[in-house]
């Protein structure tokens, strides 16, 4: 009887420090629940060449690439209004090369047109971790809200398959 009750002691303060533990937590922690953006393509460069009504856009993306089952698809200028300018499509995954950049043009915009950068994975759709600028005045990072112009997705030009 005295060994029960033991055991059976040891498995109450056992089971109530385990609930302290992990229920507690200190004022500088924070233990607020973040979304992860592991998912989504971001825009990490922009670098822009060319003249008026025909730059090129050198644009560099970090995605979580991991094939043809999911990658960054394409990539695009946008008006600050969320109306497409100008669509890259990437014709393969970038498993090995991140993060990677690649061009694209010709892009009709007026040298001091704001436009957003902004990059699409086949898999979860347009991250919000964006460029924003002109060529005139150079581009920094911008957050777009997630559903900033959603309705693109189906807009062409869009890929017609997946090379690797």
């Amino acid at each position: 009887m005295k060994m029960f009750l033991l055991k059976k002691t040891n498995t109450i303060a056992l089971a109530l420090l385990l609930f302290i533990s992990c229920s507690s937590s200190s004022n500088n922690e924070d233990t607020s629940i973040k979304p992860q953006n592991n998912d989504f393509a971001k825009i990490v460069s922009v670098e822009v060449s060319g003249s008026k009504n025909a730059y090129t856009f050198n644009v560099g993306i970090q995605s979580p690439d991991i094939g043809c089952s999911q990658y960054a698809n394409w990539w695009e200028v946008l008006s600050e209004n969320g109306d497409l300018i100008y669509r890259r499509v990437l014709g393969h995954s970038h498993v090995n090369e991140q993060p990677f950049i690649r061009s694209g043009g010709i892009v009709a915009i007026a040298i001091d047109q704001i436009v957003i950068v902004r990059a699409h994975m086949n898999t979860s759709g347009y991250g919000t971790e964006t460029y924003k600028g002109s060529v005139d005045s150079g581009f920094t990072t911008f957050t777009t809200e997630k559903d900033f112009a959603i309705a693109l997705e189906q807009q062409q030009p869009l890929p017609s398959g997946c090379a690797f």
